[in-house]
């Protein structure tokens, strides 16, 4: 459930839709209280309600409508172009930060409520009726012209943050920020109440292992939906896969674990297989690599010949370096979950994080050793991570990184002034990390 709602927040469609919904709401109930008002003689007067009569409020209404209309059209073209820029210069991934940006839904929402809004209202004015009377909606054309005036304020709004949202530190401010909400859910400061060690656990036969039906990507797994399946049917189920990863139809997705004279339904399979979520394409909610990557791709997209921007690709490392470090100092969550007896009923998989490291510095390394400013951000954003390490895989990740990027340092074609200030840049690094490792907190074991 929560991974639809998830899809409808991100799709550009959703609330400009409610949006219209309202409008068409909103003008078929102003549009009575007008017909009530008229049948029951009372008057409204005052200088904030203006009559101008049908002919005058058919064309107030026309132009209102026709201009919004016309207003959404730009804006939705402006949005357009400024997705293939982003998406030529920062990559195609980030696309989805702009179909997911509640600014933009929300002003091609209004523009088009506004124009769904005059055209409900316009078509309810009568100039004769059968009767010789004559109907104009005084109180919805009023509306509408105060509804224009929010529009005008909307289009300045639209303009300003259109703009601030193509520059890169609004992009990269907000891919971090993705990060690190994926990094306070995936790995949490304390683990959940029904956590355990899968250390231990004694593994029962396998009853049956559950396969995909479609091919795709795992976009999210509900693991609170498997924990009470098993709990319910008395078994383990151990999940082989995590959100990120590509299935192909066919393929396991898990296992579900116990004796033979177990009486597991079909209804319980499918319903952990329905847990599953498989899509087309990949989201940082419970993806950390994801998550990394995006930020890794902004970096490498700068240091392009098309884009040659090293001040891009730095500023995309160090706000980096905020989820990684963030990452490395929370302790390793536990991949078992207990039911209410404290029976190991779920097996889950985790991203290791060694594998972000070399994503994120391997990077560095390939594509930016050319660029000064960008080695020396690759070296900070490894130094904060080894310094803020609290397990020795972590900590070896690190200094391998640092190892080879001295190599590939010392072998390269680059200025022999800044090669050398880098290298001893890395060893200063180096020194650093490893005089931090015995004064780190405990390791954390790997589970």
């Amino acid at each position: 459930m929560k991974e639809h709602m998830a899809k409808l927040r991100e799709s550009f469609w959703f609330i400009p839709a409610v949006l219209g919904v309202v409008a068409l709401v909103l003008a078929q109930a102003l549009v009575s209280l007008d017909r009530y008002l008229l049948d029951s003689r009372m008057e409204l007067t005052g200088s904030l309600l203006y009559r101008v009569g049908a002919s005058g409020s058919r064309d107030i209404l026309g132009a209102i409508g026709g201009s919004m209309l016309g207003v959404a059209a730009t804006s939705f073209s402006i949005t357009i172009s400024v997705l293939a820029t982003a998406s030529s210069s920062y990559g195609p991934r980030l696309v989805r930060n702009f179909m997911a940006d509640r600014g933009n839904q929300v002003v091609l929402g209004i523009f088009g409520a506004t124009f769904l809004y005059s055209l409900m209202v316009l078509r309810s004015i009568r100039s004769i009726e059968s009767d010789g009377s004559v109907f104009v909606p005084d109180i919805a054309v009023n509306v509408a012209v105060a509804l224009a005036v929010v529009d005008v304020g909307v289009l300045v709004y639209f303009i300003h943050h259109i703009a601030q949202s193509i520059q890169v530190a609004t992009l990269s401010g907000r891919v971090r920020d993705e990060l690190s909400e994926t990094v306070d859910e995936l790995y949490p400061l304390e683990q959940p109440d029904d956590a355990a060690s899968a250390e231990g656990v004694v593994k029962p036969p396998v009853y049956t292992t559950i396969l995909a039906e479609e091919s795709g990507v795992i976009i999210d797994i509900d693991e609170r939906g498997v924990l009470e399946i098993a709990t319910d049917s008395g078994t383990l189920v151990e999940i082989h896969r995590a959100p990120g990863e590509h299935v192909v139809a066919g393929e396991p997705l898990a296992d579900i674990l116990a004796d033979r004279s177990a009486d597991i339904s079909e209804d319980a399979v499918d319903r952990i297989r329905g847990s599953f979520a498989i899509g087309t394409s990949r989201t940082p909610r419970h993806d950390i690599a994801f998550a990394v990557e995006q930020m890794t791709e902004m970096a490498v997209r700068a240091l392009s010949t098309g884009v040659n921007d090293p001040y891009t690709a730095r500023n995309a490392l160090d706000d980096l370096s905020v989820g990684l470090v963030a990452v490395v100092q929370r302790p390793r969550p536990h991949r078992a979950r207990c039911d209410t007896d404290g029976t190991v009923r779920v097996i889950v998989r985790r991203v290791a994080v060694p594998p972000l490291i070399d994503h994120a510095l391997d990077a560095v390394r390939i594509y930016g050793t050319g660029s000064p400013m960008v080695v020396q951000a690759g070296i900070r954003l490894a130094e904060r991570v080894g310094r803020a390490a609290r397990t020795t895989e972590n900590v070896d990740a690190v200094l391998t990184q640092l190892t080879l990027l001295d190599s590939a340092l010392a072998t390269g074609d680059t200025d022999s002034v800044r090669t050398a200030e880098a290298r001893e840049q890395i060893s200063r690094a180096r020194a650093a990390i490893t005089d931090r490792v015995p004064l780190a907190v405990p390791r954390v074991e790997i589970r």
